[in-house]
């Protein structure tokens, strides 16, 4: 029986971290299942999926540039074109029963090619507003599956689901019994209060400024 599956999702660890946790869950759920991840050349992707264990394919794609940047966008129908003839080579060689996509651009070709070719396809979305690659794709997912209540205003022709963020196990079991040894780990002294700042994408940035700016303040 056919238990090949594929996830494809990337260019941010909002979008990669995600996939790798429904990875994690279908493994132990599906017997002798065989995952493949396709991303973004060049992106964080193809080193932090493989980093976890899983083999991953990169497509020749990128996003389009909202800041004026005539070059890489005069490439991107170029990339696109190459990328989906990719994607097609890669469904028909690996034949999934299933595609998955987390979002961002790299997700796009692969799973459009499967909708084409009639294989089920899925959506996680991780934000309280989609990304642009997720609401485009959404019309040809079987399901969607949102972290937020009220997103069917996004998704008004899809099956939504409100499922939440899927949470790697790493983080899930974390508590107070190792947070000594986990403190220790990244060299914070166990004495003092600890403050976690966190921000992800373009909220990061300000954050971090924030932060800089202020240290005498904390």
């Amino acid at each position: 029986m056919n238990k090949n599956l594929i996830i494809s999702g990337g260019g941010t660890g909002g979008h990669i971290y995600p996939a790798i946790s429904i990875a994690n869950q279908l493994k132990k759920k599906v017997e002798d299942c065989n995952i493949l991840f396709v991303g973004a050349k060049n992106k964080m992707e193809m080193k932090k999926v493989p980093e976890n264990g899983y083999k991953i394919i990169g497509l020749y794609i990128s996003g389009y540039q909202r800041k004026l940047n005539f070059i890489s966008n005069l490439t991107l129908p170029f990339k696109l074109i190459y990328s989906l003839i990719h994607s097609l080579i890669i469904i028909l060689k690996y034949k999934p029963k299933i595609v998955v996509g987390t979002g961002g651009y790299a997700s796009g070709p692969v799973m459009y090619i499967a909708a084409l070719l009639r294989i089920p396809v899925f959506i996680q979305e991780q934000n309280s507003y989609p990304g642009l690659t997720n609401r485009i794709l959404s019309k040809y997912a079987k399901k969607i599956f949102v972290a937020y209540d009220g997103m069917e205003k996004y998704f008004k022709n899809s099956e939504v689901i409100f499922s939440g963020n899927p949470i790697r196990k790493s983080i899930k079991n974390f508590n107070g019994k190792n947070k000594k040894e986990f403190l220790n780990q990244i060299k914070l002294d166990i004495g003092c209060k600890t403050i976690l700042v966190l921000g992800g994408s373009l909220g990061a940035k300000i954050l971090n400024d924030f932060i800089i700016e202020n240290l005498d303040f904390f």
